[in-house]
């Protein structure tokens, strides 16, 4: 057994370490486990609601696991994302999702659906991806409706070790539709478990 401190000093430091442990523990666990991320936007309404909080998982992708078509991400979206215009990598043509992201990463964090990924190809229906001509069935969303990519007909191919990134709020998400894919090492970790408000505990 360890002996218990038998000064009111030697209590104190115990208790210093104690926090400091406690405060080095969460940190790391932050860092490299799981994360708690507030939802800022209604780009994921109706699964997601503006203020709602979620963990987000960063070791699953860590240890090699890919995301897949469903997963809902947080990440850091291409340079130029948040700017006025939503700045594509390349030329976006008005009939086609942008196929490319610009070279650098974003520091902001963005929260949204993997739709398709390395290889796929994409294009838009009603707000719906349709993926290698198979479209996806999606009850959950919210219907896009009056927005400039609600069908984007002409189909993009995602390059390697990237994924599309759409949020549920179909007409209203500032998502990949406008400023591409998104590559692998950026996209920081799945979101699994809302903690608030109390009526939508539970795993997604």
């Amino acid at each position: 057994m360890i002996p218990k401190p038998t000064t009111g000093l030697g209590a104190l430091v115990e208790l210093v370490v104690i926090v400091a442990m406690a405060i080095a523990l969460a940190l790391g666990i932050q860092a490299f486990v799981v994360k708690p991320y507030a939802i800022p936007s209604e780009s994921m309404v109706p699964t997601l609601e503006v203020g709602q909080r979620v963990l987000v998982n960063r070791f699953t992708y860590k240890l090699g696991a890919d995301p897949e078509i469903g997963d809902v991400v947080v990440f850091h979206p291409p340079a130029g994302a948040e700017a006025a215009g939503r700045q594509c990598g390349v030329r976006r043509q008005p009939n086609q999702a942008c196929p490319e992201p610009t070279p650098e990463r974003a520091d902001t964090n963005f929260i949204k659906r993997v739709v398709a990924g390395p290889g796929d190809r994409l294009r838009i229906e009603d707000g719906h991806p349709v993926v290698n001509g198979v479209p996806a069935e999606e009850d959950f969303i919210r219907p896009c409706r009056r927005s400039d990519v609600c069908n984007l007909p002409e189909e993009i191919t995602i390059p390697p070790d990237h994924y599309f990134m759409m949020g549920d709020n179909r007409g209203a998400s500032d998502d990949s539709r406008y400023w591409g894919p998104v590559p692998r090492d950026w996209i920081i970790g799945e979101a699994f478990f809302t903690y608030w408000p109390i009526n939508r505990i539970g795993f997604m």
